[in-house]
């Protein structure tokens, strides 16, 4: 029998056929290799497209001098204000039209969408052959539209020119053509060529074929606007970084001139109070992230409780109650505090009502206790959310289990003490190792809305502390700084965890 199957799997092999499927794996011909390759330059052209929307260096529409240089053109798409910001005087005083700005956002805006356009062509080349013919007629629309803003923004810069000739404010309005035009120009060239020679070199689909993809691409489709958005929001703001080196203030342009090298680093030592307060600030974090991290088993126990009520409607009311504050931004939260906790609020008004003698006591301005205070609150919004992947793990633990401690005599708390609780450990041992690893992240929102001038000592944590001196202090390279030593101590820490639960479990968690 297992001669017999050896020489079918020979024949399979003999005449190109597929082991998993039973059908022919087809060879590709070499005009179809070469279009492989050309789809790995239109490809790329879309990437560097869509990385020249987010950077203010490779901004086209900024046509005059009078536009923030820090800018990008995704920026000029989508706020109005962010072009105009300092032309007040300039549309006060008629020197340049303000419909010329307004035609300016609407162009970017038309960028984006087309770069989008361009996006989903490239998308479908992941497809089969009628799905690829589709992608590059999109890829050349979405491209040609992009030619076609272009040279939009090329006519917008004559109107400024022509508005600078009438006024006579040349060296005021600063008409600029940006080279950075060309680039896109470039770009868009590429994505219409490559579409072009596909065109012709991808095999005609046949009339009946349906629009299909391997699976393997879907998901990697589904997934991509996840790989998207973990790049705008974590990666792309590294970018950020080049600050700590520059004595840069808000407003001003970054030039070699400003370059300071590692003199921000070193006043993190050398300064008196800034090691002063960056060692109250490290105190509160770690006190309260510390106390979070004590407190990490309560979502569990919460989780392996709500699963006993035997009544389902009850447990739903319970979990969705519960749930729900999650979804509470910490300024509403903070709303309920001071309706509650403040001078008029709702302990001071019922105090009153039952001695008769007033009763003024502003309970958010004291200092007492305030790394348990802000617990209590972080637990009355995270508990219910927290529980949510206790309550997955234990909908998978084997009811065989239960059963079989049941026969045995064991009791409901046995069975929760013996069986759930242990099942649990390995997802809780991966929850604690990574609130390990986050020990110097614990949010600010909710600090930042809660502190004032009596609770801030005890209240400013390190996201908090770098926010005020960013924001507040105008001090961008120092908290740059600390905000890049943090994200490096973070980083070194979860790696420290993963070996620590690689030592001790046998698994990893990156």
């Amino acid at each position: 029998m297992m001669c017999k199957m050896a020489d079918l799997n020979a024949a399979s092999d003999n005449f190109g056929l597929s082991r998993r499927s039973g059908r022919p794996d087809r060879v590709k011909s070499m005009p179809e290799k070469v279009a492989d390759k050309v789809y790995w330059v239109l490809r790329l052209a879309v990437f560097v497209n869509v990385i020249l929307l987010f950077f203010s260096n490779f901004n086209p529409a900024r046509i005059t001098g009078m536009t923030n240089k820090n800018v990008s053109l995704f920026s000029c798409g989508m706020s109005y204000s962010s072009i105009t910001g300092n032309f007040g005087r300039a549309f006060r005083q008629g020197w340049v039209q303000e419909s010329t700005f307004k035609s300016l956002n609407v162009c970017c805006l038309l960028i984006i969408i087309a770069v989008v356009i361009c996006i989903a062509g490239a998308c479908m080349s992941l497809g089969n052959n009628k799905m690829k013919k589709t992608g590059l007629i999109i890829s050349v629309f979405g491209a040609a539209a992009e030619l076609g803003c272009m040279g939009w923004l090329y006519a917008l810069y004559n109107q400024v020119c022509d508005s600078a000739d009438a006024c006579g404010k040349w060296d005021k309005i600063q008409p600029i053509y940006s080279s950075m035009n060309y680039v896109y120009m470039a770009v868009a060239i590429v994505m219409i060529v490559c579409a072009f020679v596909n065109f012709f070199l991808v095999p005609a689909a046949e009339k009946t074929d349906k629009y299909e993809m391997e699976p393997k691409f879907q998901l990697f489709l589904m997934f991509l606007p996840i790989i998207s958005l973990a790049f705008v929001f974590s990666y792309l703001p590294l970018y950020g970084w080049r600050y700590a080196f520059f004595d840069y203030k808000a407003g001003e342009t970054l030039s070699m001139d400003k370059f300071v090298g590692i003199k921000w680093f070193t006043q993190l030592f050398q300064n008196a109070a800034t090691k002063k307060d960056i060692v109250t600030v490290l105190k509160n974090t770690l006190a309260m992230s510390g106390l979070g991290i004590i407190t990490s088993w309560i979502p569990m126990i919460f989780a392996i409780f709500l699963s006993e009520i035997k009544n389902t409607k009850f447990r739903r009311i319970v979990q969705t109650c519960t749930t729900i504050p999650n979804f509470i931004s910490w300024v509403l939260v903070y709303a309920i505090a001071l309706a509650i906790f403040s001078t008029d609020g709702f302990i001071n008004t019922m105090l009153a009502s039952i001695t008769g003698e007033p009763y003024t006591t502003n309970y958010l301005m004291s200092n007492s206790h305030m790394w348990l205070k802000m617990l209590a609150w972080g637990l009355w919004k995270g508990v219910g959310w927290s529980a949510i992947i206790y309550i997955a793990a234990i909908s998978g633990i084997d009811q065989g289990l239960y059963e079989a401690a049941t026969v045995d005599g064991a009791g409901r708390f046995a069975k929760m003490w013996f069986i759930t609780i242990p099942e649990l450990i390995p997802t809780y041992c991966v929850l604690l190792l990574m609130s390990i690893a986050n020990i110097l992240s614990n949010g600010m929102e909710q600090y930042l809305v809660f502190s004032n001038a009596v609770n801030r000592e005890s209240i400013q944590v390190l996201d908090l502390y770098v926010y005020n001196l960013g924001i507040n202090s105008g001090l961008i390279p120092l908290s740059t700084v600390i905000g890049m030593v943090k994200s490096v101590v973070s980083v070194i820490l979860l790696f420290a965890a993963n070996s620590v639960s690689k030592a001790i479990r046998g698994e990893s968690i990156v």
